[in-house]
């Protein structure tokens, strides 16, 4: 199907004073033509702008032209199955029934039924955040870490495949990247910093526990440092499973900065250009817990 996209120049007025001008701006739109009164509502909707009086809109032209911001939501977490391993030695998680559709069909009207499922799982499943309380006592659980802190968090991949040790020079690619690019801030300030390692090809088999990727120690301050919000990996850890001291948890969580296991399909995603969501169930007392997480493309 063909896309258009709308050609034009505009100029708002606000009600509490001042304007707003705007040339040769373009919007995707459905269909091949749009009202100027549609259009100016798209201009204030798009641009998130607040008092506006008048919105006047000339030079407006239809063009043939694929969408540029075209929504996509990219799928991260492995699903959970009854009796798979995530981590080894950690139990698999026991998916089982509280109510059988069967036996509802005894309370409810006829043809009315429903199931009630139950589950028995660690916290560590699947695709999961760990946030502070997962390391230290008094640090932040589930439910004390606000929506906010992992919720449409501007997103960046580091291409890391090959490496087993990622060093903090991993992350010198990403200077190229255009997020937070602001003069004295860090491009890695306030975003989902992810690595795309492959590993996650493995998931779910033995393979998966042996020469797993991590993050060094250097690495994870050289996050810190530059203000990272989120870090995820497709790997089984971001430690090194052979060291005990697990650095790297430690340092970002003492930082209060969330972290990502076992992610997948980073290979679907851009280097930049995406917001990152994983959210769990704010559960008090708890440190780990598995998340949906999902990439948003575009608009």
């Amino acid at each position: 199907m063909t896309e258009h996209r709308v050609v034009f120049d505009f100029e708002v007025d606000f009600v509490n004073g001042g304007g707003l001008q705007g040339h040769d701006f373009r919007l995707d739109i459905d269909g091949d033509d749009i009202l100027d009164a549609a259009l100016a509502d798209l201009i204030v909707a798009d641009l998130r702008l607040l008092m506006v009086g008048a919105v006047r809109i000339t030079r407006k032209r239809i063009v043939e032209e694929p969408h540029k911001r075209s929504a996509a939501i990219i799928e991260l977490s492995h699903p959970i199955r009854d009796g798979m391993v995530t981590y080894p030695g950690l139990p698999g998680p026991v998916i089982g029934t509280h109510l059988s559709r069967e036996a509802s069909r005894e309370r409810y009207a006829p043809g009315t039924e429903f199931h009630i499922g139950t589950i028995s799982m660690v916290g560590n499943t699947g695709t999961y955040v760990d946030v502070p309380f997962h390391r230290f006592a008094d640090g932040a659980d589930l439910a004390a870490m606000p929506a906010s802190a992992l919720a449409h968090l501007p997103g960046i991949v580091a291409r890391v495949a090959g490496r087993r040790a990622i060093e903090a020079e991993a992350l010198e690619a990403l200077r190229r990247l255009r997020v937070q690019s602001r003069p004295g801030i860090s491009k890695l300030h306030a975003a989902a910093v992810l690595f795309h390692t492959g590993h996650d090809r493995h998931f779910g088999t033995p393979a998966y526990t042996a020469h797993a990727p991590f993050l060094t120690e250097a690495t994870a301050e050289r996050l810190i440092a530059a203000g990272a919000a989120l870090v995820g990996i497709d790997s089984l850890n971001v430690d090194s499973t052979e060291d005990p001291r697990r650095p790297v948890h430690t340092a970002l969580l003492r930082a209060g900065i969330p972290i990502v296991e076992h992610l997948t399909n980073l290979d679907q995603l851009p280097d930049e250009g995406f917001e990152l969501t994983a959210v769990p169930a704010p559960i008090e007392g708890l440190g780990s817990f598995p998340v949906r997480v999902i990439a948003r493309l575009g608009r």
